[in-house]
């Protein structure tokens, strides 16, 4: 099982037009957390778009082109490319140059968006919220498969034996698809064949076993090879040294970013013993290293997942040097206990 990190790159905003110093030491401490996962043996970083002033990446593949620069084996992908509101074929340009820049290190997840801000910014209509994101992924996927695209759909404009420069690296780029529950985004992976990462933020993991058993059957119906299948499962996570360290030291921007969020969307208040609960029971990945390591072979007992992401709350949510020891331990602790584990058992894909 592969083993990574993903970030939105929070930011403490500056709310000024330049001298953007509190989003420039943000983007520093971003490229030394990629850099350290590299280091420690970390298989993949996930980079997620955003257009808020609270995050600071809305252009996750300039930034991971700078970390490939920096680090030599670790995968870098999107985490999200909203691509919604994105254009594909812009979208494949810049990651198949991400990928000739980092020797074939890019992937591209693609997903619909938490958030909405990038719809009225590049002028799309939020009804059209599920067709432009079933129209602008078959646009994504032909330009993966050819270098010559003959496309048309009702949301943009067509394209007609047209080229699309440059080619990757890699025979193909990895297109995954997000999705956060929704049964409809799990058969439409099943049946297209793609990767699979699913964003668990509440509830048990339990009960997300068969909304990834829906995405399976959906492949199998659609005559796929199920054994071949790739899924990610992905959660908020902190390693520290002891399990009560990490409980009190996430705490605090734990709260403030859910509380926050949740003002946005309606939600009540988060309080300390529902955090504790979801750290205990449900997908919150915080705790000491051996917690960690129980709780991703827990996932991986449920789903038969082939990858993890752990989600970090970083810049002045938490500070970039507690950051940097979460990240050492994973690699160092983490990563070789769970794969030494999973070695051991055999893959038995659920049906």
């Amino acid at each position: 099982m592969e083993l990574g990190i993903s970030s939105f790159g929070e930011v403490n905003p500056d709310n000024k037009a330049g001298q953007a110093v509190n989003a420039h030491q943000r983007m520093q401490e971003l490229l030394e957390e990629i850099k350290l996962a590299d280091e420690v043996g970390l298989d993949v970083f996930a980079l997620g778009e955003h257009h808020r002033p609270d995050f600071i990446i809305s252009a996750p593949e300039v930034i991971l082109a700078a970390a490939a620069a920096q680090t030599k084996t670790i995968r870098l992908s999107s985490a999200v490319t909203v691509l919604s509101s994105a254009d594909p074929v812009r979208t494949f340009q810049n990651f198949a140059t991400l990928d000739l820049i980092s020797n074939g290190r890019a992937e591209i997840l693609a997903g619909r968006g938490s958030f909405t801000e990038s719809f009225p910014l590049f002028g799309y209509d939020l009804s059209d919220y599920n067709e432009l994101f079933t129209e602008k992924l078959s646009l994504l996927l032909a330009i993966n498969e050819s270098e010559q695209v003959t496309w048309s759909g009702k949301l943009r404009a067509p394209l007609k034996q047209a080229g699309i420069y440059p080619r990757p690296l890699q025979p193909k780029l990895p297109i995954w698809i997000a999705v956060g529950g929704t049964p409809a985004s799990a058969v439409r992976a099943g049946r297209l064949n793609l990767p699979m990462t699913v964003a668990m933020l509440g509830g048990t993991p339990e009960r997300f076993v068969p909304f990834i058993n829906l995405y399976r059957e959906s492949a199998e119906k659609a005559g796929h090879d199920v054994s071949k299948l790739q899924l990610a499962a992905n959660s908020q996570f902190y390693i520290a040294d002891d399990s009560q360290q990490a409980s009190n030291e996430f705490w605090p921007p734990y709260e403030l970013l859910m509380n926050r969020v949740g003002r946005e969307r309606g939600w009540p208040p988060i309080s300390r013993e529902q955090y504790e609960q979801t750290r205990k029971y449900g997908p919150l990945m915080v705790g000491s290293p051996q917690q960690v390591i129980d709780k991703i072979l827990h996932f991986h007992e449920l789903f038969q997942n082939t990858r993890y992401l752990g989600q970090m709350i970083g810049g002045h949510l938490i500070s970039h040097k507690q950051n940097l020891r979460s990240i050492e331990l994973f690699g160092t602790k983490v990563a070789p206990a769970v794969r030494k584990a999973l070695q051991a058992v055999p893959v038995e894909i659920a049906q």
